[in-house]
Parts: structure tokens; sequence; C-alpha cells
């Protein structure tokens, strides 16, 4: 069972396998399941999942510091849906479907560059032949 460990100003974590400090949103057995959602035959080296879940702990880190410090640029001292989505939407481009505002969101087609048009004016010359 993991230890449960408390500081003021801090969240409740845990201490799960490998000596990860924080509390396990995504678990190995998550991972694996997700990785067999995408393909059953796939299977990850024990290094890589380490790495993934590492990469997943930092990403939830930095999103709820960041919300956090939204939320005390608020002047409140509640993390709120609005916190994560705001700095979700600003940094990172994320959209989470099902939280918040009912408004649609504009779809922002992505800029094409000038030489992005030439190079597939060239590719669909060379296709056609």
């Amino acid at each position: 069972m993991a230890n449960s460990t408390a500081t003021p100003g801090k969240a409740l974590a845990t201490v799960g396998p490998a000596g990860r400090n924080s509390p396990e949103v995504l678990s190995k057995k998550k991972l694996q399941d997700l990785v067999r959602e995408i393909d059953p035959n796939e299977q990850l080296d024990e290094d890589v999942e380490e790495m993934l879940l590492q990469i997943a702990d930092d990403f939830i880190e930095s999103v709820v510091t960041a919300a956090c410090q939204l939320a005390r640029h608020r002047k409140s001292n509640t993390l709120e849906v609005k916190d994560v989505q705001l700095h979700l939407e600003r940094q990172w481009n994320m959209w989470i479907p099902g939280y918040g505002s009912d408004e649609i969101r504009p779809f922002k087609k992505a800029c094409t560059t000038e030489a992005h048009k030439q190079r597939m004016a060239l590719i669909r010359k060379t296709t056609k032949k």
C-alpha cells in the first residue's frame, strides 16, 4: 500500500512504486491498457513505460501549478475547472470536451506559408503525370 504525505501548502501525495511522489493518475496498468487499445500487438519496454509515466506526471504537475497561479490571480483560494481550461487552451491549444462553457469553439485553420503552397503545387503537379 502507498504511503500518504502532506505538507502545508502542498497537495496530498502518495509515494507509489518506483518512488514517484505523486498521486497516480496514470498507472502502468492503465498505460498498458491504453497501448493495447491502440495496438493489441504492441508491448512497451519497462524503461519506456517509466518515461511515459514520468512525462504524464510532469505534465499534470505543470498544468495544476499554472492553473493554481491563475486561481490566485483571480484572488481565489479554490482551483476551478475554468482555471485548468484556460491554461490548457492558451498554453497547449487543448480543449476538453464536456467541461465548461457550451459555446462552440471556432476552428482555427492552420496558417499555410507560401513555401508550403509551392511544395504542395509541385507535389500535385508530379502526381498528375
